[in-house]
């Protein structure tokens, strides 16, 4: 959430980043009127109270001096200002909450050096890793690959739960188990994450404070009793939250924390897209990766995320890319985002594995998290998150990568560890 004062005092400045996102500003009318609203009510109440202090005080030199009449007098006149003064009072906390509701609908600022642009055709390409294999066959889609292993089982489980789930069978669920391990080892390890397992169901303060609510609601999975909870769409929901209206010591930042667990999307909105095996479900596993930090390092603790993230693509040998989103493509809550989009020879294209955001203090503000500088006032925290990575659309990635003429599939030699030395997948 943004700053009232902030947005008060840099009202163009706020339209014009609201207008970089695509987003409309007629609220920022609103909030201005409320605003003016809020200063109007608050000075005419501050005039009563004045009144009213010094008719108190008259009415003490009244009642001090005899004179009663007076004084009972006095008293009626300044009974109606009262009344007056509760009224102002109670218009002032309408317009107070009118306008943190603006705020609440308001997505973050864009730092300065995101392009500005309408959509993802104005991201920006950054850097590339890896060369992509070249073929000498006509490489399979991890459907076909998956299925004709026995590894993969999309008939079944649409039977079982419906479109948009899968089953992984043998050395397929191996497979994802290993890519679990592997990373939570290595940002564990290797970047000093960590490991933390939160809860799958959580309720709607939670959801607030990293900006699922209200926005996002037709995406969650909800319970239906009175407690209202929701399956988690991402790690980055409990995890982020873990500090919720707390304030937290300036020396025990930054934290660092790296969550597995499965997640829970209606996809609503994206029907259509990503129809045919694991790129879109409705469940699916992430290792997520969680910063908390002070203002001064969330820029270079984003670059270090970003890069804790391509880590497991460079160990896996999978090539990828890195771009910076356009303002009109990021999401609501981030100031500034990096995509990797790993290799799919199947589709000759790079697909998004992980989304890094650095989110300031906009999710801070709405969770209350905040920091103390020694005696200081406190401070709000910033937060960031990436996947660490998406471990299906990783399965996905090295079947197709890795996969053989006679349709096996060799296992990454960092991985065989994890997998029993199992070094490829095929027919029996």
């Amino acid at each position: 959430m943004l700053d009232l004062n902030f947005v008060r005092d840099n009202l163009d400045a706020v339209r014009r980043a609201l207008e970089s996102r695509n987003f409309p500003t007629d609220s920022l009318d609103t909030f201005a009127n409320l605003d003016a609203t809020r200063r109007r009510v608050i000075g005419e109440a501050d005039k009563i109270n004045q009144i009213r202090n010094a008719s108190s005080k008259e009415i003490g030199a009244l009642m001090q001096a005899g004179r009663r009449d007076e004084a009972e007098a006095k008293k009626s006149e300044v009974a109606g200002l009262k009344d007056k003064q509760a009224e102002l009072e109670k218009l002032r906390d309408e317009a107070d909450a009118a306008m943190r509701e603006v705020l609440i609908n308001l997505p973050n600022i864009p730092a300065e050096d995101v392009p500005v642009g309408a959509d993802e055709t104005a991201n920006k390409e950054i850097r590339r890793w890896g060369e992509p294999r070249k073929f000498d066959f006509e490489p399979k889609d991890h459907v076909d690959l998956g299925t004709a292993l026995g590894i993969l089982d999309l008939e079944r489980a649409t039977k079982i739960a419906g479109s948009r789930f899968a089953i992984l069978n043998g050395a397929g669920a191996r497979l994802e188990r290993a890519l679990v391990n592997f990373m939570l080892e290595v940002h564990t390890t290797e970047h000093g994450y960590t490991e933390t397992l939160p809860p799958y169901l959580v309720n709607r303060d939670t959801l607030f404070g990293t900006n699922q609510l209200p926005k996002f609601e037709e995406d969650l999975f909800h319970t239906t009793d009175e407690r209202r909870f929701a399956l988690i769409p991402t790690a980055e929901v409990p995890v982020t939250n873990y500090f919720s209206g707390e304030i937290l010591d300036a020396a025990d930042l930054p934290k660092f924390f790296a969550a597995y667990t499965m997640c829970f999307r209606s996809e609503a909105g994206s029907y259509g897209r990503d129809t045919r095996g694991l790129i879109r479900q409705h469940q699916f596993e992430k290792v997520e990766l969680v910063k908390l930090c002070t203002p001064e390092t969330s820029e270079s603790e984003h670059e270090k995320l970003t890069a804790n993230a391509e880590r497991i693509l460079q160990l896996l040998g999978l090539p990828y890319r890195t771009v910076v989103l356009s303002t009109g493509d990021m999401g609501f809550g981030a100031r500034k985002t990096y995509d990797i989009e790993v290799w799919l020879p199947s589709q000759q294209t790079y697909r998004e594995i992980s989304s890094c955001s650095n989110c300031g203090d906009f999710q801070a503000r709405r969770m209350n998290t905040r920091f103390r500088r020694g005696g200081a006032k406190p401070e709000f925290v910033h937060t960031l998150n990436g996947s660490g990575l998406a471990v299906g659309r990783t399965w996905i990635a090295v079947l197709e990568n890795y996969q053989q003429a006679d349709g096996s599939v060799v296992i990454p030699e960092i991985l065989r560890p994890y997998m029993n030395a199992l070094t490829e997948i095929k027919n029996l």
